[in-house]
């Protein structure tokens, strides 16, 4: 394809990078991951190259990540006010860039590295400078992120990324499930979070993998539990074929947003795959500060998280 036909694709130029029997793709647009494969089959859930990513399939959701309520909220004695794109609840979601054009900053055949710079604007009145590495290997996908505050003003900072994960089956109720936390987040009507609970003994308890069957989620869960190695892995297995997907994030990413897909449009798509979301702070963090990054003026921030296929028990 042409660079003049991909600029008029909905996600714009496609970068595609491989390893082994891997296969990713990673468009202009968002930095998105629109698709995925390994071992033969899907990894992700993702969108055909004539699509509109929709649901934040694969996208980046930075400087926040899920709602805020309002779109308002001030740090600093500095006040943002961003557009409402979830306006049935009044909220603003998943941040500013997943609709922008990146620049590609270095590629080769099994890894892509995209960069935005963020100019000031009422919703984020900081220049913010962010760059996400997708890198195929042995271990799977790994991607790597990055943010540098260029402004002389302190500025508040959070990162998600929105891949649906599949197993290959025709819905997610056949798979099993495991997340790795010890507390989820109760929310409201609006996905605002009202508080913080225990999963052990509730419906919301997958700290040991089990059947999906009809549970439904939009849930943030945190007090992740690490392997020797420091990282919280989620997984989505399927028994009858010994398939697993395992999701994996270091210590920035302090929360997984896990999202069933129940009310997704058309309806043939609810429920085919499940969001597994790094985020390394919880909805609505720029109004309630609870585990806001603080970039100090020329002050970075570096984490990781990687996706990776598995044989299955």
């Amino acid at each position: 394809m042409s660079t003049t036909q991909e600029a008029l694709l909905p996600t714009g130029a496609q970068y595609e990078i491989a390893h082994g029997d891997q296969h990713a793709v990673v468009t202009e647009v968002g930095a998105t991951l629109r698709a995925y494969e390994a071992g033969g089959g899907p990894v992700i859930d993702g969108f055909d190259v004539e699509e509109l990513s929709s649901a934040g399939r694969g996208q980046v959701l930075a400087p926040w990540p899920n709602r805020l309520e309002d779109g308002r909220y001030s740090y600093g004695g500095i006040d943002g006010a961003a557009a409402l794109d979830e306006p049935e609840h009044g909220n603003a979601i998943h941040g500013l860039l997943r609709w922008r054009s990146w620049t590609l900053a270095d590629r080769a055949d099994d890894a892509v590295t995209m960069r935005c710079l963020l100019h000031p604007q009422p919703g984020y009145p900081w220049l913010l400078d962010v760059g996400v590495r997708y890198a195929l290997g042995p271990d799977g996908l790994t991607v790597e992120a990055d943010a540098t505050n260029r402004s002389t003003t302190p500025a508040p900072f959070g990162i998600g990324f929105h891949p649906y994960v599949t197993v290959g089956t025709e819905r997610i109720d056949e798979a099993h499930l495991t997340v790795p936390a010890g507390e989820h987040l109760a929310a409201d009507d609006r996905g605002l979070p009202t508080g913080k609970h225990a999963v052990i003994g509730s419906e919301l308890d997958f700290l040991k993998p089990r059947p999906l069957g009809p549970t439904r989620l939009d849930t943030a869960f945190t007090t992740l539990v690490r392997d020797e190695d420091n990282r919280a892995v989620a997984l989505l297995e399927r028994p009858d074929e010994r398939r697993a997907v395992r999701v994996w994030v270091d210590p920035a990413f302090r929360y997984l947003m896990v999202y069933t897909g129940d009310t997704l449009e058309p309806s043939e798509r609810r429920r085919a795959g499940i969001a597994i979301e790094p985020m390394t702070c919880p909805p609505n963090a720029f109004r309630t500060g609870v585990d806001l990054i603080e970039l100090e003026p020329g002050g970075s921030w570096r984490g990781r998280w990687g996706i990776s296929v598995a044989e299955g028990s």
